[in-house]
């Protein structure tokens, strides 16, 4: 049986070199390479969602890789599709790197330049084991093999325009439709998730921030089960301990959270923090939420041209929600969208606080009347986004959301920052 091997290679020249001595290993069926860490993980997760076998045997990840650093790719790779082998090629031969990419997973290395004797070797030796494990696991095993959960971020253009309210508001929209939903507090330094929702924690985000290997038990204890369902993880309570979650913890954080969640919301607060960049660039949907006032604008504006210059997400794969809209208001959401270069939600969330306050005041925004406004909107607005099933979708629109198809804005991995 041929060995199916798939180069991950984002330089043309590697691509051209890697394809070439691939061709000439025996029993090799090289398939069509991919260029970036968005269309391996999405190939594995079409491939694994028909069967297991249909997966290649063996994975060749290039050292340049992106956006996602190449050790990271590599263990989201070993953790969502276990009986993939994978083979890091690199120019690094030391025991340093050689270490780290055991501990992320992969099945061995092969150094640069590329040769021939090295390449088929270590080909042979992972081909073997992926075959062996794939026949210890069988038809019965219990392996991830999903395409992994939605990620949505919800920035704010400033402070104070309705960013927790939202992220909040739909995660729970997700949940009761019946999808497994999480969310993620990572407004590091000020994130009010579990004021709005009147929970009292011990276990916040930091407490993963050190774990290179986060086992669904370690997860499960860091995670807050609210009543309504949603898992919740926290902002830690002192402000200070945020700087300990960083770029890379954040990363590995929403990969462990996606493979077990169907949605995965994060609310990233105002500022932004490598934490925050991390995420939204690996988000499939990026929400930037704003008020029909100049300063929010204008703000929105900074944010959008802010994560172009880093290489975070471009413009026009960013959505922007427009809260406390009203008609009467000059400012509206096609000018809006003029102004950003962005997409723009066809639901716009209503003004009318007082119909929030008490639920505010008492931390309990899961407990707003189905029939207000502002909650039809927001819940609404993850039909428009595709974050609840279809039955809840109808059921969102039949209770007088304006939600219109259409999926502006779909975005994918971005070039990590330089």
């Amino acid at each position: 049986m041929p060995t199916r091997i798939l180069p991950a290679v984002g330089d043309a020249d590697a691509v051209r070199s890697l394809t070439t001595l691939l061709s000439q290993l025996p029993d090799a069926e090289p398939v069509a390479p991919v260029s970036d860490s968005t269309q391996l993980v999405d190939t594995l997760a079409r491939l694994a969602a028909e069967s297991v076998d249909e997966l290649p045997e063996v994975v060749v990840v290039h050292e340049r890789i992106g956006p996602v650093p190449a050790l990271e790719l590599v263990r989201e790779v070993a953790l969502r599709f276990p009986a993939v082998g994978v083979i890091l090629v690199t120019t690094d031969v030391g025991p340093g790197l050689f270490a780290a990419a055991m501990d992320s997973g992969a099945r061995g290395l092969v150094t640069l330049p590329l040769s021939y004797e090295d390449l088929a070797n270590r080909v042979q030796a992972v081909a073997q084991w992926s075959v062996g494990v794939r026949r210890h696991l069988g038809h019965g095993a219990d392996v991830f093999t999903g395409v992994g959960g939605t990620v949505v971020t919800v920035s704010g253009a400033k402070g104070g325009v309705g960013t927790t309210l939202t992220a909040v508001q739909l995660a729970l929209a997700a949940q009761a439709s019946g999808r497994p939903t999480a969310l993620v507090d990572l407004d590091l330094q000020s994130g009010d998730v579990a004021s709005y929702l009147d929970v009292q924690f011990r276990r916040s985000v930091v407490d993963l921030a050190a774990i290179t290997d986060i086992s669904p038990r370690i997860l499960a204890e860091a995670v807050f089960r609210h009543d309504t369902g949603v898992a919740l993880l926290l902002a830690p309570a002192e402000g200070e301990r945020g700087e300990e979650v960083t770029d890379r913890a954040a990363r590995q954080i929403i990969s462990a959270l996606r493979s077990r969640y169907e949605v995965v919301v994060v609310d990233c607060g105002a500022q932004l923090s490598g934490a925050g960049a991390a995420a939204v660039e690996l988000a499939e949907r990026a929400l930037l939420v704003t008020t029909p006032d100049v300063v929010a604008v204008r703000g929105a504006k900074r944010t959008v041209r802010m994560w172009d210059r880093l290489q975070i997400r471009k413009a026009e794969e960013t959505t922007v929600v427009v809260n406390r809209h009203t008609r009467s208001t000059e400012i509206q959401p096609p000018l809006i969208q003029k102004i950003t270069g962005t997409a723009i939600a066809a639901t716009t969330v209503p003004a009318n606080f007082r119909e929030l306050q008490a639920a505010v005041d008492a931390g309990r925004v899961h407990a707003l009347d189905g029939k207000g406004t502002v909650r039809q909107a927001l819940w609404a607005l993850a039909a428009e986004l595709g974050l609840v099933k279809a039955p809840e979708t109808a059921l969102v629109r039949r209770a007088g959301g304006r939600a219109r198809g259409g999926d502006r804005g779909a975005a994918g991995f971005r070039r990590r920052r330089e």
